[in-house]
């Protein structure tokens, strides 16, 4: 059946300032980058490590993602790391707001949440 997540899709509102943030600031692989004329849009495909990748589009006029309060819908995407801390400080001197480390009451895992962007939630949680 399942065997892993192949991408997730991201909708932006400003395409440099998030393609600087996700490949510069989070240091996502560039796979391909294209533009569509016909839609006047860009589709950037993003590699993580694991092989797993984020695709980064740009469409104009999108609306915005109703976030507080929480609406239905994917609630923040979650990306493993190995050292919470570390990539919780590099965020912090490239000027992003990171919530508190917590601790997660059932796996004792730590974790925390930023935003990209266009405030986006994400997650950091560490695997070790």
């Amino acid at each position: 059946m399942l065997n892993g997540i192949h991408h997730v899709a991201i909708i932006c509102a400003d395409y440099p300032r998030s393609k600087a943030f996700y490949t510069q600031v989070l240091g996502l692989k560039v796979v391909a980058e294209h533009y569509r004329k016909a839609r006047d849009s860009y589709k950037l495909d993003l590699a993580l490590p694991d092989g797993s990748q984020i695709e980064l589009f740009s469409f104009n006029k999108a609306p915005l993602r109703p976030s507080y309060p929480e609406a239905q819908g994917l609630r923040h995407l979650a990306f493993k790391v190995d050292d919470i801390a570390q990539v919780v400080t590099h965020l912090q001197l490239n000027g992003v707001v990171v919530e508190p480390i917590r601790v997660d009451e059932y796996t004792g895992k730590q974790y925390t949440f930023f935003a990209d962007p266009d405030g986006l939630p994400l997650e950091l949680y560490q695997v070790n």
